[in-house]
């Protein structure tokens, strides 16, 4: 039976199949941004140990230690898991996969100015999720573009295979693994106004760049995926969460992903 799309319109579909990616207008609200935006200025105050440790020392001068990025925060805050399961979100998840998503995992990013970017690289690499792949809900809760550290794909990615990572420049890179785009592909930046939704496939080849402003914070949230009928993932991304708030647990995916267990299982974004 033909799948029926109850949020998408289908050039919206095609350009995830064809591109790798698309941006959704408008999926938070400005009250849901404040409150998202209220809710980690609270918690960037204190450190949450394994998962948000922040250096408020006098000496420290990396503001990315300061301002970490905040791991599974929806596993200790009640409001950071109701925003993983966004409704809006979760309908566009389920034309994409033309099935459930299951909620995989979720991230803030501060992301202040100065703060290195992130090398390219694929999530896939990390979640691995099979069959079918992982997708990405990167929200804007700031404007992002080029100059505060916006994001960068690389189109037409999505169907290149998974790859073992080069070393990332440490100088422009807070991440150590860097994929090198496939000849005569370049990385194109994605300029997103605050409450845009990026939706892109765990295959597709993507990083930031470099916060250059000095009063502009590029703060994101960003949430990963599987489908429903995958039944493996990494095990740094169990239970899962149905979209009513139930826990799923899928068959754990050895760690070390196509390149052996010397690659540390890191984190995407």
């Amino acid at each position: 039976m033909t799948y029926q799309l109850a949020t998408l319109t289908e050039e919206q579909k095609r350009q995830f199949e064809n591109e790798g990616f698309l941006i959704v207008k408008g999926l938070f609200t400005s009250d849901q941004l404040e409150d998202i935006k209220s809710e980690f200025k609270t918690l960037s105050e204190n450190s949450v140990p394994g998962y948000f440790e922040p250096d408020i020392s006098p000496e420290n001068s990396d503001p990315l230690k300061r301002y970490p990025r905040v791991m599974h925060p929806h596993r200790f805050n009640e409001k950071a898991k109701n925003y993983m399961l966004h409704e809006p979100v979760l309908q566009v998840l389920h034309d994409l996969y033309e099935e459930e998503a299951l909620a995989a995992q979720s991230m803030f990013y501060y992301k202040p100015p100065g703060a290195r970017g992130q090398a390219l690289h694929q999530d896939n690499f990390y979640l691995k999720v099979e069959p079918g792949n992982c997708i990405a809900a990167w929200t804007a809760v700031d404007a992002a573009d080029e100059n505060n550290g916006g994001l960068l794909v690389v189109p037409k990615t999505h169907d290149y295979d998974i790859v073992c990572p080069d070393a990332a420049d440490a100088k422009e890179s807070f991440t150590t693994h860097y994929v090198k785009p496939p000849k005569d592909q370049k990385a194109v930046p994605v300029v997103m106004d605050a409450g845009d939704v990026l939706f892109f496939n765990g295959n597709l080849i993507h990083g930031s760049y470099r916060n250059r402003t000095q009063d502009r914070f590029r703060r994101a949230f960003i949430c990963h995926y599987a489908n429903a009928s995958a039944t493996q993932i990494g095990q740094h991304y169990q239970p899962l969460y149905r979209p009513d708030g139930s826990e799923v647990r899928l068959i754990e995916n050895p760690d070390g992903g196509p390149c052996g267990v010397e690659f540390e299982a890191l984190y995407p974004h």
